[in-house]
């Protein structure tokens, strides 16, 4: 009874991953990651038990790549991926913690939290597009934006991201 719907089944997955991707050829490109430090303390009235703490961001610093090359400004790096990035915030003072602690909370220890966001902005014709992206993009970007190798670009489900960047032979 249930395999009557396995060739349906079978069609529509096949339609939904041959439109659901695409593929275009982009000789104007920029890649960039923004890295950032910030500083984060947990609040919470039991911080051993409870299982979702209220999360309070302090001090953040970020610093913009473009393309890999070194960016403007007092930065770090690159580290083991290519990456510049800032220096670290300054670490947030007791009286700042106190501050944004409610009544019957603890607070936990402060956390230096790191995160990179990957964009990949484009030409099509005359407009520019951005996307987010990955690392594996972004490197390849770095790769080939000094020659400005054309780049093949497969664009992620409903064209809402870059999911891969191949050099196009010329």
């Amino acid at each position: 009874m249930q395999m009557r719907f396995l060739p349906s089944i079978i069609t529509a997955l096949t339609a939904l991953t041959l439109t659901s991707c695409s593929t275009i050829t982009a000789e104007q490109y920029e890649a960039t990651a923004l890295t950032s430090y910030s500083w984060q303390i947990k609040y919470a009235n039991d911080l051993t038990n409870q299982p979702q703490p209220r999360i309070e961001t302090f001090a953040t610093n970020s610093v913009l790549n473009r393309n890999g090359l070194k960016p403007a400004g007092v930065v770090v790096g690159p580290d083991d991926q290519g990456l510049w990035w800032p220096t670290l915030p300054p670490r947030p003072s007791v009286d700042e913690v106190e501050q944004r602690k409610k009544s019957q909370e603890e607070a936990g220890k402060p956390e230096l939290m790191k995160d990179v966001q990957y964009k990949l902005t484009y030409g099509v014709g005359n407009l520019q597009k951005t996307l987010p992206t990955n690392y594996d993009v972004y490197r390849q970007v770095v790769k080939a934006y000094p020659q400005r190798t054309p780049l093949q670009l497969t664009l992620g489900v409903n064209d809402n991201s870059v999911e891969k960047a191949e050099p196009v032979s010329k």
